[in-house]
């Protein structure tokens, strides 16, 4: 079966063979070479996911994930100051006002919300109201009086934060001051003849209010109370509270002639 047989020269025959084998060689050659490059591929492929993944899962989550209980609420650590004293009658103004009005000073009335445009911060650590976390508003007890009539005013601080605090509601940090309807001329202000001085921590739960009012006799005042005093002309005014440095929403209100009610 090896020896060539034809009529060509055996030399020619031997030559094909060894053409044909190498052929075959080489092909072979070229499909192992194929499969270990397709598989080398993969191989670095998932060498590299593998690597991916493992230092993607070495990146560590924040502590309060991982362990629930080492959040900290941080108003669980502020605690209120017990506030003391209590509140007095009403009648900031000493002219013309009537002594035997009794005040409302102290008394629960219907939770205020938080002013447009403030947001309700942090208790301090001493349990202070700060003034963001207070809403003041004023209000009188009629639309319009009648020239001589004295006005009584309403001043409700409510704690418009979410946690217990103490405030000074006392006279002394209480202010209302009556202006012109443009609010450009001070009319009248409770602190220039009649100033009070009293103290009077509350305190403030969420949402509790605390009441106390404040009587004008209808007349003029100024600073120290230097100049004469006058009633005031029929006309629409306006007046703003204040408990320390906190305002109240302006208001307004008319006297009067009489019969022109």
């Amino acid at each position: 079966m090896l020896d060539p047989q034809g009529p060509l020269p055996p030399e020619i025959y031997w030559r094909r063979r060894a053409l044909a084998v190498g052929v075959l060689v080489v092909v072979l050659a070229v499909i192992i070479g194929l499969v270990f490059w397709v598989t080398g591929d993969d191989n670095g492929k998932n060498t590299a996911n593998s690597t991916e993944l493992n230092a993607s899962s070495s990146y560590a989550l924040p502590s309060a994930y991982k362990d629930p209980s080492a959040y900290k609420d941080p108003s669980a650590s502020q605690s209120a100051v017990p506030g003391g004293g209590s509140g007095g009658t009403g009648g900031g103004d000493v002219a013309g006002a009537n002594p035997d009005q009794p005040g409302a000073s102290g008394a629960p009335g219907i939770p205020g919300g938080t002013p447009v445009g403030e947001t309700p911060q942090p208790v301090p650590a001493s349990g202070l109201c700060p003034d963001q976390n207070i809403s003041v508003v004023l209000y009188t007890d009629k639309p319009a009086y009648v020239e001589g009539e004295q006005p009584i005013f309403t001043i409700a601080i409510t704690n418009a934060g979410l946690s217990d605090c103490t405030r000074d509601v006392g006279k002394g940090m209480q202010n209302v001051t009556v202006l012109n309807l443009a609010g450009d001329r001070r009319i009248w202000s409770s602190g220039d003849c009649a100033p009070v001085e009293g103290v009077n921590n509350q305190l403030l739960k969420p949402g509790q209010q605390v009441k106390d009012t404040i009587d004008w006799s209808g007349t003029t005042s100024s600073p120290g109370c230097e100049t004469p005093r006058q009633p005031v002309a029929p006309g629409a005014y306006q007046a703003v509270a204040k408990i320390g440095e906190k305002p109240s929403a302006p208001i307004t209100f008319n006297v009067n002639r009489p019969n022109a009610q």
